[in-house]
């Protein structure tokens, strides 16, 4: 994916910027800085750093939410959805190429095994949170 990126000319954005641009393509209009953070799981100023650079490197625009102004919201910019249509392009490629070497029903299975073990890092990463 990153060869992908790095040869239509956005070979600028950092570590996790993929997920941040990729997830707010997935979704509709923007998506509340707060949110964002709780997802990368990363610290705010970690988060807040990502979105900076994202931000001077011209694939988000960052906004004062209309409904409450202590809210930011970021959105893609024209170069964030054009990055994110070539990382789409690439994971589409990828995800052809696992389905032909090991077959729809692996790949299928592979992603609900690893949503699982997401899912339990998760509630763990919680409890160990609630036990301190």
């Amino acid at each position: 994916m990153r060869r992908a990126l790095d040869a239509a000319g956005y070979d600028d954005i950092p570590k996790n910027g993929l997920y941040v641009i990729g997830g707010l393509a997935l979704g509709a209009g923007g998506v509340p800085l707060g949110q964002l953070i709780k997802e990368l799981g990363v610290s705010k100023q970690g988060a807040g750093q990502l979105v900076d650079t994202l931000v001077l490197r011209g694939y988000l625009n960052r906004t004062v939410d209309a409904d409450d102004r202590r809210k930011l919201t970021v959105t893609l910019t024209e170069r964030g959805r054009a990055a994110a249509a070539t990382q789409a392009a690439a994971r589409e490629t990828i995800d052809a190429e696992l389905t032909s070497c090991v077959g729809p029903e692996a790949v299928s299975c592979t992603r609900r095994t690893l949503a699982v073990l997401i899912d339990l890092g998760r509630k763990n990463e919680v409890e160990e949170a609630e036990e301190h």
